[in-house]
């Protein structure tokens, strides 16, 4: 009888906390996203890219975008194949825990296509990143990227690719 008040009124209630402790360590789980930077336009351009570091505490995929910056907002992927430079949307990258993925002018990026306005250097542009964990949950990340001029990246092979 004893053993059974102790199980009721201490085990129990410490079992239960210790199994919250452990969904709580799961929801905890995010992604980070630093250094995040638009490239400022001049007028008249359509398009432009957005850059950024992404690491998340689980295997996990960006899996969309999107900003009010410009009609359309994709992930794409810019890739040599010989002397051609090929850029192409993709429907995610893949983010391995603890790994940071790169997203820059040489590789996968944020691609603004159909932009309403000129993006000023200095500007602060919003954008909403969307990734899934291995189980299918999603988590919504709003990130500020801060639009500098074409000079501030070292890679300036990032042009204009509306048409695609």
């Amino acid at each position: 009888m004893l053993m059974t008040a102790l199980i009721r009124n201490v085990a129990k209630p410490l079992l239960l906390t210790l199994s919250l402790l452990g969904l709580s360590a799961q929801a905890l789980a995010e992604t980070h996203v630093d250094d995040a930077w638009v490239r400022a336009t001049v007028p008249g351009q359509s398009a432009t890219g957005a850059f950024m570091r992404i690491t998340a505490d689980t295997d996990s995929k960006l899996v969309d975008v999107a900003s009010p910056v410009a009609k359309t907002v994709q992930i794409h992927e810019m890739s040599m194949k010989g002397d051609v430079m090929s850029m192409q949307r993709v429907n995610s990258v893949d983010l391995p825990a603890g790994k940071p993925v790169m997203l820059d002018s040489d590789g996968y990026h944020v691609m603004f296509m159909g932009l309403a306005a000129q993006v000023k250097e200095g500007d602060q542009v919003p954008l909403t990143l969307t990734v899934e964990d291995a189980k299918g949950a999603k988590q919504t990340i709003q990130v500020t990227a801060v639009a500098k001029s074409l000079t501030s990246d070292e890679h300036s092979s990032h042009g204009d690719h509306s048409g695609h």
